[in-house]
């Protein structure tokens, strides 16, 4: 058996998880709709009581005019971006090289909206003020990914974001928000979701992250924006005839989920603290910022790979199923807090950290 075989079949293995919220399978659909009747009216091409109901109260929750319920981000986002161009009258934006849509999309954005995107910045750090001002061409929009995954989750301090935020302003360049993960940057920042939206012109937020939905997103703000996300909505196939089963999902879990963020963030603190005390291995950022963070190993991928085999099969706690190889003698992986740490006592903790020193 290969390393990175064995490496994901032990973890899948292992009855306990560091990770996320539990196993993703058709029970958290089941869970969702446990106490629903079921006598309540579908939505049909997104409109009825149940999705507005819904986009409404997740508005509410932003402090933004209205909401648009999307089955996806990607396609919520690329939808944003191209209003933004088009309002402007400049096919051009500007976010992090590591952007969802620079890394994951296949080129959506320039594919399908023929828009020129501008990085900012660099690759491992967050996009600063500095960055955005030092932007050779006219942009029409500035993304804005908090926390930024793909580095561990950092964030800038939220003055920075208000500084960012008046600098767009006063240049007319739209602000949008990739919030994929909102909730959970709320107890660093110690704000409320209204006040983090405020600074944005527009904002997209995830339902199935840490909130641990089956799919499904929100895109919210001004409602003559929205208007033309609808239609776009419309021109992608997003009007699927019902999404009940998303919505249903979405609100429930965000219901669980949403006053849990804290404990999640002081978990994760306490984790990255643990990890950073073992040999040859250190967390970015070394402080979490949110309820994920990046663990880094300073040793060749094949033996750290065998090595957490052996750990998931010696203490029964899933540290994870993937290693990404960043050079011949570093590997990483995302570590995201959620429920199914909660369910690890103590003293099994303990012996994880005992087993990987």
């Amino acid at each position: 058996m290969e390393n990175s075989d064995q490496l994901k079949q032990t973890y899948q293995a292992t009855t306990y998880k560091l990770s996320n919220n539990g196993p993703r399978n058709i029970a958290v659909l089941q869970e969702a709709i446990s106490g629903i009747c079921g006598d309540e009216l579908s939505d049909i091409y997104g409109t009825g009581e149940i999705i507005t109901h819904f986009e409404e109260k997740i508005a509410h929750v932003l402090g933004l005019e209205g909401a648009v319920f999307f089955p996806s981000g990607t396609m919520a986002q690329q939808i944003a971006l191209r209003i933004w161009a088009d309002r402007k009258q400049i096919p051009k934006v500007a976010y992090h090289p590591l952007a969802h849509l620079e890394i994951h999309e296949a080129d959506g954005l320039k594919q399908i909206h023929h828009i020129e995107t501008l990085l900012l910045g660099e690759s491992d750090r967050v996009v600063t003020l500095a960055d955005i001002k030092a932007l050779s061409q006219k942009v029409s929009c500035v993304l804005l990914e908090l926390p930024q995954r793909e580095i561990g989750g950092q964030l800038p301090s939220f003055q920075e974001l208000v500084e960012i935020s008046m600098y767009c302003r006063e240049h007319q360049i739209a602000l949008h928000l990739d919030g994929a993960r909102l909730f959970e940057i709320l107890p660093f920042y110690q704000k409320e979701a209204k006040e983090v939206c405020a600074l944005f012109d527009s904002v997209y937020v995830s339902f199935y992250k840490g909130l641990g939905g089956i799919a499904g997103a929100i895109l919210a703000g001004p409602n003559d924006f929205l208007e033309e996300a609808k239609i776009w909505k419309r021109r992608y196939g997003g009007d699927l005839i019902s999404l009940y089963p998303y919505i249903l999902s979405a609100d429930y879990y965000y219901e669980k989920r949403k006053d849990s963020m804290a404990l999640y963030y002081e978990k994760a603190v306490e984790l990255a603290k643990q990890f950073n005390q073992l040999p040859g291995v250190r967390t970015i950022p070394e402080i979490p910022v949110s309820n994920m963070f990046h663990v880094e190993f300073l040793k060749p991928v094949l033996e750290v790979k065998a090595r957490l085999a052996q750990v998931h099969q010696e203490t029964d706690i899933g540290v994870t199923g993937y290693l990404v190889e960043k050079d011949t003698n570093t590997s990483s992986f995302e570590l995201t807090v959620g429920d199914a740490i909660f369910k690890i006592q103590a003293k099994e903790l303990l012996h994880l950290f005992q087993v990987l020193s």
